[in-house]
């Protein structure tokens, strides 16, 4: 199902000896506090097909962005970055426009926050950070929504305030899938794909269930819910690479992500696991039908 042009378009890496990350902690996180470089994912995309990455910041620090510019600088792999910037920040847009001269600046296709991390449920609808997502917007950038379930009202007022900007949801909005819970997370998913200005990644899936409990028959129901929602011309696959190693291995994850999606015809499972990844984030990629930017 999947083959040569798969775009996965959410994974991250990480250097410990150049940037901490401090939300690695607790015995859960363990294995994940080490160094994952592009080297040590590039053979297991390889053996999944994968050609293409976006790779998506994990710290809110401007510095870690740049490195990530740099990085995909080089080619190879990495075709597009998801990386961060004060939003809140008066001189944002000057801010995104140094972005973009760096090293790097024309793979910048997106950026993220750590809204799941705001003890403000409102967090995206302030003012200030009104400002900076039409910033973003001006910038020609999407916005990824890294958010949970009682944030998702939230993230759907500010695409409603906002359409020409494109909201990504990241990790189906984090359902409560380890509970096997649907609700109130299925309707406020819904309600947030109804604007058409809105997209998801059906990434970070296996991490949300229950140890031993990530196979299909435990994900179908939240990946029909955004199926259902979002329609197929509008979810991206995502590895969520190496955090998904806390369950399951990247080939596990893309087997996973093609069983959740085997109803589907070709040209639409075509478009989850390649087009629609370069159509949202512009990626200057060889993809059979679709233009590069």
């Amino acid at each position: 199902m999947t083959g040569p042009g798969t775009v996965d378009a959410h994974h991250h890496l990480w250097n410990l000896a150049a940037r901490p990350q401090p939300w690695i902690t607790g015995a859960a996180l363990a294995p994940l506090a080490r160094s994952f470089h592009v080297e040590d994912l590039a053979p297991r995309a390889r053996a999944a097909g994968v050609s293409a990455t976006v790779v998506v910041q994990t710290v809110c620090v401007p510095g870690e962005t740049s490195e990530l510019l740099a990085l995909a600088a080089g080619g190879g792999l990495v075709a597009g970055v998801v990386g961060w910037t004060d939003l809140t920040a008066p001189d944002v847009a000057d801010a995104l426009a140094a972005l973009r001269e760096r090293p790097g600046g024309d793979r910048l296709v997106g950026i993220r926050h750590q809204v799941q991390e705001e003890p403000d449920p409102g967090w995206l609808l302030r003012p200030d950070v009104h400002r900076g997502l039409r910033a973003v917007a001006g910038a020609g950038l999407a916005y990824d929504l890294v958010v949970r379930p009682h944030q998702l009202p939230a993230a759907t007022a500010a695409a409603a305030r906002l359409p020409g900007l494109t909201f990504v949801l990241d990790h189906l909005g984090k359902p409560p899938i380890a509970t096997g819970a649907l609700e109130p997370w299925a309707g406020h998913v819904r309600r947030l794909a109804a604007l058409p200005n809105t997209v998801c990644k059906l990434s970070g899936l296996v991490t949300e269930a229950a140890p031993g409990r990530w196979g299909s028959e435990h994900l179908g129901p939240y990946a029909d819910t955004v199926l259902d929602a979002f329609g197929p011309r509008r979810l991206l696959f995502g590895s969520d690479w190496p955090v998904c190693t806390l369950r399951a291995g990247y080939s596990d994850v893309v087997r996973t992500a093609e069983q959740l999606v085997a109803g589907l015809s070709p040209g639409e499972r075509d478009a989850v696991f390649r087009r629609n990844a370069v159509l949202v984030y512009g990626l200057d990629v060889p993809v059979p039908g679709v233009a590069a930017t």
